[in-house]
C-alpha cells in the first residue's frame, strides 16, 4: 500500500515539481496553504508532510506548532521545505519538532532520497515499537502468572484463607475505582498503573511463607508468642520483596507490592504493626489494604469462627473508622459496600 505525503506550499511550481518527483512511489496530495492542510488532515492522515515555511496567513512554524499540540496529529513526521537556511531557522524548527529541512530549489533525486530515508526510519521505529509492545505484553503476562502462582503457594499453605487473594484483589479494584471517581487521594493514585497495582496486591501476604504450618493452620486461638510470630509476616513480606527488588528493575510493581505487604496491618491511630505508623504516615496502599483485608477476614469462615453477615462486617469496619481505619476510606467503603458483598458471594472460599 502506497504511503501518503502531503506537500504544503503556496507556490504552484514547487507543488508540481514535488508531485512529479514523488508520484511514482507515493500517494501525493498538494495543498496551497496550511488551512487547506488542516481541513484535509481531518479526513486523511498522511505518513509524512512536506511543509513550506514562508506562506501567507499561517506560516510553517505556526502550522507545525498546531500539529504538535494536536494529540491525533502530533506524531506525523514533518520536513520543512524552505529557502531559509540560517541557523536560527533550523534551531526553531527542530525545537518545534521538525525532523529535517530540504532546501529550495530542490532536485528530484534529493527529494526522493531524503524522504525515503525518513520513511524507512519511521517504519523501522514503528516496527520496533510494535515488537517492544509485544514483548512488554509477554513480560506482563509472565509476571502476572508468576505472581498468581506465588500467591497461590502462600494461600495453599494457609488452609483457612481459600479465595482470599482473588477476593482482596477484586475488593481493591472496587475501592480504587471509587477513589478515582470521587477524587479521594487522587494525587497519590491517579498516576499509578491500575493493572499493576491490583496484580501486586496479590502479594500482600507473601511473608506468610516464613511462618510455620503449626502456627499458620492452628485451629484454635494463638498464644501471645505464636501471635507475635504470625505478626512478623508483614515485615517478612517487605524483606522478601526487597530481595526481589535487588535483582530486578520492575520498580512500580514491586513498590506497590511492598506497601501492600508491609503496611496492611498498620492502624490509623498508630497502634498497628510492624512500624507503628499513624494516619497519613501509612502509605495509602497500606490503608486501602487494611480495610479490604479485615473485611474479607470477617465475612470468611475460619476454623475458629463462622463468617460474619455482610451487614455486621460493614458495621465493624465503620466502628473502626478513625481508630483502625482511614476515615475517608472507611466512608468510601461504606458507599460501595454492596459491591463488596457481590464479590464475596461470587468468589466463595
Amino acid at each position: 500500500m502506497q504511503k501518503t505525503i502531503f506537500v504544503v506550499d503556496d507556490n504552484d511550481t514547487n507543488l508540481a515539481m514535488a508531485k512529479e518527483a514523488l508520484k511514482e512511489q507515493y500517494r501525493v496530495m498538494t495543498l496551497p496553504s496550511a488551512a487547506k492542510m488542516f481541513s484535509l488532515i481531518e479526513k486523511i492522515t498522511p505518513d509524512l508532510i512536506l511543509l513550506d515555511i514562508e506562506m501567507p496567513e499561517m506560516d510553517g512554524f505556526e502550522a507545525l506548532d498546531l500539529l504538535k499540540h494536536n494529540g491525533a496529529q502530533a506524531d506525523i513526521p514533518v520536513i520543512f521545505l524552505t529557502s531559509m537556511t540560517d541557523a536560527e531557522v533550523e534551531v526553531r524548527g527542530f525545537q518545534l519538532g521538525v525532523i529535517d529541512f530540504i532546501t529550495k530549489p530542490f532536485s528530484a533525486p534529493v527529494l526522493i532520497n531524503r524522504i525515503k530515508t525518513h520513511m524507512n526510519i519511521d517504519e523501522l521505529i514503528r516496527e520496533r515499537t510494535q515488537q517492544l509492545h509485544h514483548k512488554t505484553i509477554q513480560l506482563q503476562t509472565l509476571q502476572n502468572g508468576l505472581v498468581i502462582v506465588l500467591a497461590d503457594m502462600v494461600e495453599n499453605r494457609d488452609k483457612s484463607t481459600g479465595g482470599h487473594v482473588e477476593r482482596t484483589a477484586a475488593f481493591i479494584g472496587i475501592l480504587i475505582d471509587a477513589m478515582l471517581e470521587r477524587k479521594v487521594y487522587d494525587e497519590e493514585i491517579s498516576s499509578m498503573d491500575l493493572d499493576l497495582l491490583i496484580s501486586s496486591a496479590r502479594l500482600h501476604d507473601v511473608g506468610k511463607i516464613s511462618i510455620t504450618d503449626v502456627i499458620l493452620n492452628k485451629p484454635g486461638k494463638l498464644t501471645d508468642e505464636e501471635f507475635a510470630i504470625m505478626k512478623s509476616h508483614s515485615a517478612e513480606g517487605e524483606r522478601i520483596i526487597d530481595q526481589i527488588v535487588s535483582r530486578t528493575e520492575n520498580g512500580e510493581f514491586l513498590r506497590n507490592a511492598k506497601q501492600f505487604a508491609g503496611y496492611h496491618h498498620e492502624r490509623w491511630d498508630g497502634r498497628g504493626y510492624p512500624h507503628g505508623l499513624k494516619e497519613t504516615e501509612i502509605p495509602v496502599l497500606g490503608r486501602i489494604m487494611a480495610i479490604v483485608d479485615v473485611y474479607d477476614a470477617l465475612v470468611s469462615e475460619r476454623p475458629y469462627k463462622k463468617p460474619f453477615p455482610a451487614e455486621e462486617a460493614v458495621q465493624i469496619i465503620m466502628d473502626g473508622k478513625g481508630t483502625q481505619f482511614d476515615p475517608m476510606l472507611a466512608d468510601l467503603f461504606y458507599e460501595v459496600r454492596e459491591k463488596f458483598d457481590e464479590v464475596n458471594k461470587l468468589i466463595k472460599s
